[in-house]
């Protein structure tokens, strides 16, 4: 009896070492894949650029119709329609749609700034459905019906286009044919606002800097990023593609995925940056990183049986499996807290002495592969050297949001679409007073979170001496993110500014 209960342990004790090292290896690969290719693409791009605003007369630059999807966003709508509506482009080529779903006072802040504009000689309209039927998606696609640009720019609320965005953009994807979508590279408004906006933009920073470009220029499927990119009209038109779509609530991750299955490919641009506020509320941060995960386990159970029954290689199928299911590492992040110390305590250090140290050895080595990732894209993409206290603080922020993160995982498992709960946006930035802003979602888990920390904590101060006061150290990690995460999210009671969601006087609907 006691060799089963062993080898039972020995088995969870491997799978909960090999899976994570699967991941890392897995990151090292991106890290070697961009970095030898990035140079080369960054000149190519710049080169595209510089031939097409050289060679192409003002009359022959495409017509383009800006989206601008927003849903009560009263602290950031006025900035977001008029940086999109004052970027420099040909005369008469650039129509800008504002995709009000709102149901507050954002409606009359929107109403106010396209009349503005128009008086200003600018193309803008509001486009406003009689139901928030799947969502962003849904205000996408009703947009794109009376769109009359050829290639189709898109920004969340909480995005500052630069005046000359659509000047580099657009020869990209103009000049390439096979292309469905070109992705500018996230920046941050608000990076120092708090040590989570910090930590976050870091983590930005690893996908744009690694993984996007990895996978762009060694002809690997990537995502469109929802927003901060440029679609063809034509590839979400193509029957083959289908369309925007509200059966999971990733629908960038959906439509790109699903255009790059069909033949077309995506576009990434390092050089072009598009800054970005970031969440800095606790339950703002789980809010978004719930609806990521969600969507891309949704994703991949609705289109990883199509990357393997298509024409692509087995190496772009295999990444694309990695990719759509990158966020069930969750799993084995909370199942190690839980599990590790309780099954080495039932294995015998002396017979099983061999099995542990392997582990040992591919434990750091997997755990360095992300935090590495970062440190070379931070620096890669020009923002100097990264502390070590900077990457402990993400991987305490990671960590701390395991459980949330599993359990949208779960969901994503057994739902199919859902309801697509934005990030609320302050309008903050790091020259800025954050401003009072929406209430995030909350959710019960921070009772679990607090509780496995504390549980987590108990267990690293127990088994201190024993693990030789090093090894045992991750379960310190893992106890202060969970308790911090946890104790962050409980409730708490609203200014009185927050209990009370103005709303304006309904409207008729057009579009």
């Amino acid at each position: 009896m006691d060799s089963i209960l062993e080898a039972a342990c020995l088995a969870i004790y491997v799978i909960l070492t090999l899976v994570p090292t699967g991941y890392g290896i897995h990151m090292y690969m991106l890290m070697f894949l961009v970095h030898r290719r990035a140079r080369a693409a960054d000149a190519s791009q710049r080169r595209i650029i510089e031939s097409y605003r050289r060679d192409t007369p003002e009359s022959e630059w495409p017509r383009v119709t800006t989206q601008l999807p927003i849903y009560n966003e009263l602290h950031v709508a006025r900035r977001v329609i008029e940086a999109a509506a004052r970027m420099d482009y040909p005369a008469g080529r650039h129509q800008v749609q504002v995709l009000d779903d709102s149901s507050d006072e954002t409606r009359g802040v929107i109403d106010r700034v396209c009349r503005e504009l128009r008086r200003e000689g600018l193309d803008v309209s509001v486009v406003r459905r009689r139901s928030r039927e799947h969502y962003k998606a849904g205000a996408l696609a009703n947009g794109l019906r009376s769109a009359s640009g050829e290639f189709i720019p898109v920004f969340d609320a909480d995005f500052v286009p630069d005046k000359g965005f659509l000047r580099r953009m657009i020869p990209l994807i103009r000049c390439d044919e096979g292309a469905c979508c070109v992705q500018a590279r996230w920046g941050h408004l608000n990076a120092d606002e708090n040590w989570m906006t910090q930590s976050i933009s870091l983590g930005i920073d690893g996908h744009f800097g690694v993984e996007q470009g990895a996978r762009a220029w060694n002809g690997l499927l990537l995502n469109f990023n929802g927003t901060g990119g440029i679609w063809r009209k034509a590839a979400i038109d193509d029957p083959r593609v289908g369309g925007w779509s509200g059966d999971t609530i990733t629908e960038d991750l959906d439509l790109s995925y699903r255009a790059q299955i069909a033949g077309w490919k995506v576009i990434f641009s390092r050089d072009e940056v598009c800054p970005a506020e970031i969440p800095s509320d606790v339950n703002a941060i789980k809010t978004q990183q719930r609806r990521w995960a969600t969507g891309s386990i949704q994703t991949a159970r609705k289109l990883l049986p199509s990357v393997w029954r298509s024409r692509l290689t087995l190496v772009q199928k295999l990444e694309a499996t990695f990719h759509l299911m990158q966020y069930s590492i969750s799993i084995f992040m909370l199942l190690i807290p839980l599990l590790v110390r309780p099954v080495l305590s039932v294995l015998p250090a002396d017979k099983y002495l061999p099995w542990l140290i392997s582990c040992w050895i591919l434990i750091p080595f997997a755990a360095a592969a992300p935090s590495i990732a970062y440190v070379y894209a931070r620096h890669s993409l020009g923002g100097g050297g990264t502390s070590l206290w900077s990457v402990i603080k993400l991987i305490v922020l990671g960590l701390g949001l395991s459980v949330n993160n599993c359990f949208a995982v779960l969901t994503g498992l057994v739902q199919r679409g859902g309801e697509f709960v934005r990030t609320p946006k302050s309008g903050s930035t790091d020259r800025g007073r954050r401003a009072a802003g929406y209430t995030a979602f909350r959710s019960n888990l921070w009772m679990v979170e607090l509780l496995l920390g504390i549980f987590t904590l108990a267990q690293w101060l127990y088994f201190l001496r024993e693990d030789h006061y090093v090894f045992g150290s991750f379960l310190l990690l893992y106890g202060v993110g969970l308790t911090m995460l946890g104790w962050q999210s409980r409730p708490k009671p609203a200014p009185v500014a927050e209990r009370e969601t103005p709303r304006a006087e309904p409207e008729p609907a057009t579009g």
